[in-house]
């Protein structure tokens, strides 16, 4: 008989026939929806709560997935989020479908193939690079040593004018309690990585009748000098002088726009005292996202909560200029008045699937008006103009 263990907050799945390979099921709530290559069988259920991700694999690796995955989320780290484990759906442990792992399903995600078959690729390969280096950046601070980085494990979204890369298969992960990756871990990490994006992109290619030689085959050492730099970013120590404390808080601030939480500042006097090493530990990169929820309790991803803060100090600076106002005050007025008025009418247009999204899409294109018009032309004229023009950057432009 099938073991299962199910977070709380969730259907208690007792409903899906598990004595059974997933490729066998029948269900009426089991959904088509897109997915990536994958070594194991996926299929999505639809529940009231939610949709769910069930992958089958063996029990090892089902215990390592959900193990690793659980220890990410409490980091802060980006990856699915695990809701349960199957155990004991077949007499030999290390079959293929003795085990099952439930994830939530990520809402507005996409695979790499759908992203490089866009039709705007071009202007987001920065931004996808940026995203993939950022997340291995974010695991390796965290202790964890994938084993197994490439395009196929990852998923991506839009956010505002970033993109978003999440952790997908755990299974091959190893995570480490004390924290930072050694350096010969972490580059073989990157080794991983290289060949991996290397043999993706080499099926790109083939997938599309190109030669091997037509494939972009160094996007993987791309993504490592891309890495190479924010390592040293984040965790390079500084020397200041004695009398340059002041420096610490525009390092902090910078370790801020980035994105990252700061969790420590390690201060060590050298040169005998007239110099100090600083040396600052950072968290997960949520800063602008945990602000954004602190403020205005509203969720979304790291740069939505960027762009969308920007639009409550666009709001608070309209607002002081005619009555003063207090921060908290505005916030409210601000959520009530413009954010939740705003998402409603994006709601309620026809193949818009992610109202943030193509909320932070209007805020750009308000930008882009304002400074060609030298003057702020306001929401509402940049809303009208943004529907006009076909809601530009809105997955894609």
């Amino acid at each position: 008989m099938p073991e299962l263990t199910i977070r709380p907050g969730h259907p208690d799945f007792l409903d899906l026939p598990w004595e059974r390979s997933i490729v066998e099921w029948d269900v009426p709530h089991m959904v088509e929806l897109p997915k990536g290559i994958s070594r194991h069988e996926v299929r999505f259920f639809s529940y009231p709560e939610t949709i769910y991700v069930v992958k089958e694999l063996s029990e090892r690796a089902a215990r390592q997935d959900y193990r690793v995955l659980r220890a990410l989320e409490s980091f802060g780290s980006p990856a699915v989020k695990p809701v349960g484990v199957v155990e004991g759906r077949h007499p030999d442990a290390a079959a293929e479908q003795s085990a099952a792992l439930i994830t939530e399903y990520e809402r507005f995600s996409f695979s790499y193939r759908e992203l490089l078959a866009g039709a705007g690729f071009g202007p987001r390969r920065n931004q996808m690079l940026n995203a993939f280096a950022q997340l291995l950046v974010q695991l390796h601070i965290a202790g964890v040593f994938w084993g197994d980085c490439s395009l196929s494990n990852v998923l991506y979204r839009f956010d505002a004018e970033a993109i978003e890369t999440i952790m997908v298969d755990a299974e091959t992960a190893v995570l480490y309690t004390e924290g930072l990756l050694s350096d010969g871990r972490r580059e073989e990490d990157l080794e991983i990585m290289i060949m991996n994006v290397a043999g993706g992109m080499a099926d790109i290619a083939a997938a599309a009748g190109r030669a091997i030689d037509d494939a972009d085959l160094d996007l993987g050492e791309d993504i490592a000098r891309r890495y190479r730099a924010l390592w040293h970013e984040l965790t390079s120590a500084e020397i200041i002088g004695a009398d340059e404390r002041f420096r610490i808080e525009s390092m902090v601030a910078r370790l801020n726009q980035l994105g990252f939480d700061v969790e420590e500042i390690d201060l060590v006097p050298v040169d005998g005292g007239s110099s100090l090493q600083v040396t600052v530990r950072v968290g997960g990169r949520d800063f602008h996202a945990r602000r954004l929820k602190a403020i205005t309790g509203i969720d979304a991803l790291e740069g939505q909560a960027r762009q969308v803060l920007s639009d409550l100090h666009y709001f608070t600076a309209a607002e002081s200029a005619s009555t003063p106002t207090g921060k908290n005050l505005s916030a409210i007025m601000w959520r009530t008045t413009v954010f939740e008025a705003l998402i409603s009418r994006l709601a309620a247009i026809d193949g818009l699937a992610d109202p943030i999204q193509a909320y932070c899409d209007l805020l750009h294109h308000r930008y882009v008006m304002s400074t060609g018009a030298g003057t702020d032309v306001g929401t509402e004229a940049a809303f009208e103009d943004w529907l006009a023009r076909g809601r530009p950057g809105y997955p894609l432009d």
